[in-house]
């Protein structure tokens, strides 16, 4: 798995991703294939998706996994909700230890939450669940953040 991984760097994917950003297709099309590039490119990132803030609520755009019944997270729930709470991004290697957890799905173990943000303003998240436990890095989070900056540019 590793080796398959490391067939797509970091800097490629975002640069596929900037340049869906940089193109003419409509911001939607642009969250869409952030979602399909960092799902398909990463084997152990086994649902991905990207919920935008409407007023106290984070509300799924696009995702790419199991089907999942939390489409609308108020802010302050489940590690969406507290990502935008705090402010800050989450990685979490345990899920199953979190007395406040949303499970997509029951075989998720471990999950990371990116902030997409315009100044301090917040406008979204990137959301990615894995299979595996401690499946998430801080390289994770920093390709993360930099696909959350190429998306903000297109609010």
């Amino acid at each position: 798995m590793e080796l398959c991984e490391q067939m797509t760097t970091a800097d490629e994917i975002v640069s596929q991703v900037e340049q869906m950003v940089d193109s003419p297709a409509p911001r939607d099309e642009v969250l869409r294939y952030a979602v399909q590039v960092l799902k398909r490119e990463r084997e152990r990132y086994n649902w991905v998706g990207i919920y935008l803030i409407k007023h106290d609520t984070l509300v799924l755009h696009n995702y790419l996994g199991k089907p999942t019944e939390h489409t609308h997270i108020p802010v302050g729930k489940g590690v969406c909700g507290v990502a935008v709470a705090e402010g800050a991004n989450q990685i979490v290697g345990d899920v199953t230890t979190l007395d406040n957890y949303l499970a997509c799905s029951v075989e998720t173990r471990s999950e990371i939450v990116v902030l997409i943000r315009r100044g301090m303003n917040i406008l979204g998240q990137i959301d990615i669940d894995s299979d595996l436990e401690n499946a998430f890095t801080r390289e994770d989070e920093a390709l993360l953040s930099r696909v959350a900056d190429q998306i903000a540019r297109r609010f």
